[in-house]
């Protein structure tokens, strides 16, 4: 789609966990997406104000429909609205899908490696969904830090599709909670812990990272210092300046 703005209704909502839900809307005119773009929103107060931000789309392509998950911020403008109060049947103003770079095309041959942290699983979700649905074999694995089970978005999903696709790998990091009977103790991700959960650099997987700028900066270090090239990671990072999580 083009750079103009355009109305997008709420036709479905799914609540992922306390402060994060997932929001379908409908876009006339829209063609599809490609896994790993976002949109802009635009909220207008009754007296002009405007807030824009942007967020991932986690569907996979379809048509005109397209979901986001938004994570609700304390001291957010839009992310409680779109979190609490809207509504099916609502009417969003939105602009996009956007970006050209940080995408996965279903023609690429090469294994995926996708680490997210937080909410930086959202447009590597798309890129799950989108494979999931194409005939590429490609190996994809997923490495998914979080703070505890309860704050995972997909969970459900994600456990489905890593007990019965041959095409997904799902391994987790939990930095203050763990699941019962898990067979580690909590903590933060390590460069050494990271290494033990992804696909070798013998594999030369193509390599997404998600999540909060210090997040994707330190782990992009830490593969690039063991030998996985440069030019096979891509990153996306979004507000914050919390750490590894």
């Amino acid at each position: 789609m083009s750079s103009v703005w355009h109305v997008a209704e709420v036709v479905g909502e799914v609540r992922e966990n306390a402060s994060a839900r997932t929001i379908r809307l409908r876009v006339d005119g829209l063609m599809g997406h490609l896994a790993g773009q976002h949109i802009d929103i635009r909220l207008t107060a009754d007296d002009g104000y405007t807030a824009i931000r942007s967020y991932s789309v986690a569907s996979a392509n379809a048509d005109e429909h397209l979901e986001i998950t938004v994570d609700e911020l304390p001291d957010g403008e839009v992310s409680p609205y779109l979190v609490r109060d809207l509504t099916v049947g609502d009417r969003l103003e939105i602009r996009g899908p956007v970006g050209g770079w940080f995408i996965w095309r279903p023609g690429s041959a090469n294994p995926v490696q996708l680490i997210g942290g937080g909410s930086g699983v959202v447009p590597l979700m798309a890129m799950i969904r989108a494979h999931q649905a194409s005939d590429n074999a490609a190996p994809f694995r997923l490495l998914y830090s979080l703070k505890s089970p309860d704050a995972s978005l997909y969970r459900d999903e994600l456990r489905r599709l890593d007990q019965e696709s041959a095409k997904l790998m799902v391994d987790y990091v939990y930095t203050r909670s763990t699941p019962e009977g898990w067979p580690a103790t909590p903590g933060r991700l390590t460069a050494e812990s990271l290494l033990g959960k992804i696909f070798p650099t013998e594999e030369n997987p193509d390599v997404f990272v998600c999540g909060q700028t210090v997040f994707v900066e330190t782990v992009a270090d830490w593969l690039v210092m063991a030998g996985y090239s440069p030019a096979s990671i891509k990153t996306e990072r979004f507000g914050g300046t919390g750490g590894i999580r």
